[in-house]
């Protein structure tokens, strides 16, 4: 008797870090997104809000391979679906927001579903490497990088221009390299940008009313910052 083994079949096989089936993460991985340009924000709670809410602006849409459409949004040192954040005070997803019209929901508006669906259909790519750049937007919301090779004992602050979408689903921020500017603005797609998270220095993204605290050193910002040092600390230890 012969047995053959399918070995294409990824359904039983499950990753080492994540505990989920490889199947389950190829669905997950990002293949369009759709910036946000109607001031759609996120909003959360954590264990200071104390009945409080805290909103972040989305900064665009993501369709995932599986169908499923999310905010995304700048969030530590990473980019994040809305539903997913996680912080050092359990910060915890509410819901989308509408300033508009004061309106809070649950799921994506369905007019954005179908401007990032529609996209996907329209621009579909072939591409050769996991690494291959399948889209690059603007960033529309000032977020910034916050960067620091010496422990916070001083921090810089750079101005994310851009975010790009690899085929294998992950998302760069990307930053000016002040040595290479041959001319301004710069713009998403110039040569002189470079991964942030590529950077040993790279420590968190922020959006801008955060990253003008910093700037203005304003002490909640600073204490903010510091409790994150203190969480990553003891992540390292």
């Amino acid at each position: 008797m012969n047995t053959s083994i399918d070995c294409h079949n990824t359904d039983n096989v499950v990753d080492f870090f994540t505990g989920k089936p490889f199947t389950s993460i190829a669905g997950e991985r990002f293949i369009r997104l759709a910036p946000e340009l109607d001031g759609l924000e996120m909003v959360y709670t954590n264990d200071s809000s104390d009945g409080n809410y805290f909103s972040l602006k989305i900064l665009c849409w993501g369709l995932r391979a599986n169908g499923e459409v999310v905010g995304l949004v700048p969030w530590l040192d990473s980019i994040v679906a809305a539903p997913e954040i996680t912080d050092p005070l359990h910060g915890q997803w509410e819901g989308y927001f509408d300033p508009g019209i004061n309106e809070l929901f649950t799921e994506p508006p369905i007019h954005k579903v179908i401007e990032v669906e529609t996209a996907a259909e329209y621009y579909e790519m072939a591409c050769e490497g996991e690494d291959d750049v399948i889209q690059e937007i603007p960033d529309m919301i000032g977020t910034h990088a916050v960067l620091s090779d010496n422990g916070f004992h001083s921090i810089t602050l750079s101005e994310v221009i851009s975010w790009q979408l690899l085929h294998d689903g992950t998302l760069w921020g990307m930053l000016a390299d002040e040595a290479k500017v041959k001319s301004t603005p710069v713009l998403p797609g110039d040569k002189c940008l470079y991964p942030a998270q590529s950077r040993g220095s790279f420590r968190y993204f922020f959006q801008h009313n955060i990253a003008n605290k910093l700037k203005d050193e304003d002490p909640e910002a600073l204490a903010a910052i510091s409790l994150l040092v203190e969480e990553e600390t003891v992540e390292d230890a």
